[in-house]
């Protein structure tokens, strides 16, 4: 199967509860009313794409359609869609790079995957040709190091560690010390989900952060926030406590396959402003791949 239909297939969940549901609420319809803005705004609602977010689109909406002139319902959808690609396209979706190397700290909540996807990020770079070493620096939980040494050796890449309860900030200056010994193009550093109080937490990804600043100009020169599509509101809150203490550069938005609420992805680019770099579109070490936003609408869409 190809990659644009392996990604269609894996947000079938989501053109359900979405595309499918305009579909049917503008197909037969006379004229556009506001019942009909009123029904497309609980569809999108729905989807996750979040109350905020719907009630911007249809407002958008309802202001594109008396400026162009719309008559005909069945435009609506095509209108929508040129909309939330508008959306998704408001970011820069490529990889932040800077060194070498290039310093990636991924952040995100316990449970959604953050250490797969450092091993799935890591097999994305070593596969196009990079260099690439791992930080175990999620120090307070034992499984947190084991999970990572078993991708590490999975992917076939090195990974700095210490005993657990060590100090994570140091974890990360040893991490980003091997990589420039070893002339590497990538160093990915995982971080804690979760430490005694929320606070502790936010202030040891900004140490973190400062002691990969100090010793590397831009470091890191990407924070990539991991959040997992099936959690859906959920995913905004965590995305919104990250990125205000932690200076979250871009989105993994994971588990797009198993979930009709991956309209969730709207919502996070539209409040958030910050772009979504990498989707998860499946459980194998290959379905982690790049954000294409024109891509991601047409598959949608199913244009």
């Amino acid at each position: 199967m190809g990659l644009f239909n392996r990604l269609k297939e894996s947000l079938t969940k989501t053109r359900q509860g979405l595309v499918e549901k305009i579909e049917n609420l503008v197909t037969g319809r006379q004229a556009i009313d506001e019942s009909l803005f009123d029904e497309l705004e609980e569809a999108l609602i729905g989807a996750d794409v979040g109350v905020e977010t719907a009630l911007e689109l249809m407002e958008t909406l309802r202001r594109q359609v008396k400026e162009r002139k719309v008559k005909d319902p069945a435009q609506l959808k095509p209108l929508l869609q040129e909309l939330i690609q508008g959306i998704l396209s408001a970011g820069e979706s490529s990889l932040n790079r800077g060194g070498p190397p290039t310093v990636i700290l991924v952040v995100g909540v316990n449970g959604v995957g953050k250490t797969t996807t450092i091993g799935k990020l890591a097999h994305y770079f070593k596969s196009r040709g990079e260099r690439v070493i791992l930080g175990a620096a999620d120090t307070f939980r034992a499984a947190a190091i084991d999970q990572l040494e078993i991708w590490s050796r999975r992917v076939g890449v090195d990974v700095i560690k210490h005993k657990e309860g060590s100090d994570p900030a140091a974890v990360a200056y040893d991490a980003l010390q091997a990589a420039r010994a070893r002339k590497m193009d990538m160093v990915i550093i995982d971080t804690a989900g979760r430490l005694h109080t929320k606070s502790n937490l936010m202030d040891e990804l900004k140490k973190i952060r400062r002691v990969l600043g100090r010793e590397l100009r831009g470091a890191p020169h990407e924070v990539l926030l991991v959040l997992d599509a099936t959690t859906g509101q959920n995913a905004i809150s965590q995305a919104r406590l990250f990125g205000e203490a932690t200076g979250v550069t871009g989105i993994v938005l994971t588990k797009l396959d198993g979930t009709a609420k991956g309209g969730v992805i709207i919502g996070i680019s539209r409040m958030l402003k910050v772009p979504v770099k990498f989707i998860g579109i499946g459980e194998g070490v290959e379905d982690l791949r790049p954000f294409d936003p024109q891509e991601f609408v047409a598959a949608l869409f199913e244009i």
